[in-house]
């Protein structure tokens, strides 16, 4: 026997089949939430296939959330259409799988439920993943050798690095570092030494035996001295032949 009044039975039929011809009459007019055209007939192309995912990204936004839109009407409909056959049956107000009676707070703000609290469905809720998350974790999955000890060759990150130096779609807002002053410097661990490990080591050179020290005037040089890291006493500015040199003392 249900536990509710004939007089709530009424007021929440009422309210289901006034929701149900609602929904329906919005797809109707809608058609779908315009999905009975193809989305070339949406951008008034032959094709879409010649066109840059950009040149098309509004509209594949618009035609993603009206698949969205209609899918949750749809299931709206069919929740409502199980609760009315309950009504129907003589068995709106129990839970379909405990038996237990649901409360009328619980109905009257969701009149669709055939559960109660404890076996009620998460639709929009899993747990299931792409596969590809495997092996995007830990970042560049097994080609990341920085977890190794003593691990100091080439991997996937320094690769990344090459590549994205060329640029990408980031911009300063996204970048890892937070104190960075531009685009060349929104890189993966940008300031990371590459192939040496003190900066002195990037602009200092010997010939073939290991002598004449010298110091290579680079970018790396520039920025040690500007930085007050170094001392312009320590270069020779001829080697006494009235030539100009770049050796260390």
């Amino acid at each position: 026997m249900s536990h509710l009044t004939k007089e709530q039975l009424t007021k929440l039929r009422g309210r289901l089949e006034r929701e149900k011809t609602e929904i329906e009459r919005r797809l109707n007019q809608n058609e779908n939430y315009g999905l009975s055209e193809s989305m070339r007939e949406q951008i008034s192309e032959l094709s879409a296939y010649d066109n840059h995912p950009a040149d098309i990204g509004t509209e594949m936004f618009e035609r993603g959330k009206d698949i969205a839109l209609n899918e949750r009407s749809e299931f709206r409909l069919e929740d409502i259409d199980l609760a009315l056959q309950h009504m129907d049956a003589g068995t709106y107000g129990h839970c379909d799988v405990c038996g237990k009676a649901i409360p009328i707070e619980r109905l009257e703000a969701l009149p669709m439920t055939v559960t109660c609290v404890d076996h009620a469905k998460e639709r929009d809720k899993s747990f299931r993943r792409p596969v590809e998350e495997q092996f995007l974790n830990p970042p560049f999955g097994r080609t990341s050798l920085d977890e190794k000890e003593g691990q100091n060759g080439f991997d996937g990150e320094d690769a990344w690095q090459i590549v994205s130096s060329w640029g990408t779609s980031n911009s300063p807002a996204m970048a890892e570092n937070r104190q960075i002053d531009g685009y060349d410097d929104i890189g993966i661990e940008e300031d990371e030494a590459d192939g040496y490990v003190e900066p002195i080591e990037n602009f200092v050179a010997t010939d073939m035996y290991g002598k004449h020290v010298m110091v290579v005037r680079n970018e790396t040089y520039r920025r040690y001295m500007e930085d007050g890291e170094g001392e312009a006493l320590l270069e020779e500015d001829d080697y006494g032949d009235g030539s100009e040199g770049d050796g260390l003392r």
